[in-house]
């Protein structure tokens, strides 16, 4: 590698602060920071800092807020940087082309999927959620459409029956920072060729609401389990157990369906198993899901075996789970 490279970071959550705390143990020099205004978080709706900014703040580097790079001055401060390269990491604020053009190398982007898989908000959750056989991180350069720059670096992990949004997004944040550094040891070297991105398979992560988190027990097992696996820790999927609501942690198809073979009404929960709820689901109700942890309100979440002792009554087999007369969502 030659000399270092001079960079601006951009980011904002954990998931950036992962990248930024990779660059600073590297070999590159991080000349600014930018990052999204402190926003109210907490019972007390105090102005709080992003978790990169945080970190900035910890290694004593400077940092910039503005509310937006759309205007001469804020175009004109970043420039004054004399950056060689931006990287930016779920930071939240459109570039606009005068910023993508300013840094001798442009700006490169950290994002977690396999392009052109998954363009959008959240990726992370929307490939678990279609079952997706493995995710990862894409390094591109950035240009003016939504993630549809040239790949710089590809790294990929595998998705399995086990894993949550929280524990892919844990990797992801951890190997998206490593492929970064590796992208700009490379550019500071010998350079790296640029592969545009496939026009095929274009997929697009809407963003996630709270809206989706509520389950419809005619949807068939696997999709239940992946959206339960997604949605874990945020938002969370759940479903009406009377008049309360079951947060649904943990789950997978059970293979062995329902009793020889027979239907029971979406939603009716079956004769358990010492570890699992075990719930009938499929628009014919002949297919069921494990639910291996939930939490009831008030409670903290807790695998079954745990919840099925301290409250058996609330989960008699036969009863029901959801809303009556529950509206499709798939």
């Amino acid at each position: 590698m030659s000399r270092p490279l001079r960079v601006i970071f951009a980011g904002t959550p954990d998931f950036a602060a992962e990248s930024l705390a990779a660059l600073l143990a590297s070999s590159h020099r991080v000349v600014a920071v930018y990052t999204q205004p402190d926003r109210p978080a907490g019972r007390g709706r105090k102005l709080t800092p992003s978790p990169v900014k945080a970190l900035a703040q910890e290694h004593e580097l400077p940092v910039y807020q503005p509310a937006s790079l759309k205007t001469p001055e804020a175009q004109a401060e970043l420039a004054a940087l004399e950056a060689d390269i931006m990287v930016v990491v779920a930071y939240g604020l459109i570039l606009p082309k005068a910023v993508l053009d300013t840094p001798r190398l442009g700006c490169i982007n950290v994002h977690a999927s396999l392009l052109p898989r998954w363009r959008g908000a959240a990726p992370i959750q929307r490939a678990i959620e279609a079952g997706d056989a493995e995710s990862g991180v894409t390094i591109m350069q950035m240009d003016e459409g939504l993630d549809t720059g040239a790949m710089l670096r590809i790294a990929r992990t595998p998705i399995t029956t086990a894993t949550t949004g929280g524990a892919l997004h844990d990797a992801l944040a951890a190997q998206g920072g490593r492929a970064m550094v590796e992208t700009l040891d490379a550019l500071a070297g010998d350079g790296l060729a640029a592969t545009p991105q496939p026009e095929d398979g274009v997929t697009y992560a809407a963003k996630l609401s709270k809206a989706e988190a509520e389950l419809d027990f005619r949807e068939n097992a696997e999709a239940l389990a992946a959206r339960i696996r997604a949605f874990n820790p945020w938002p969370v999927a759940w479903c009406a157990l009377g008049d309360d609501r079951l947060r649904l942690l943990m789950a997978e198809a059970d293979a062995q369906a329902t009793p020889g073979g027979d239907s029971a009404a979406p939603g009716t929960l079956l004769p358990h198993a010492d570890d699992a709820l075990r719930i009938a689901c499929g628009e014919r109700g002949d297919q069921a899901l494990r639910v291996t942890r939930a939490q009831l309100p008030g409670g903290k979440p807790l695998d079954v075996r745990e919840l099925l002792k301290a409250r058996a009554d609330r989960f008699a087999p036969g009863s029901r789970l959801g809303r009556p007369n529950q509206e499709t969502t798939a």
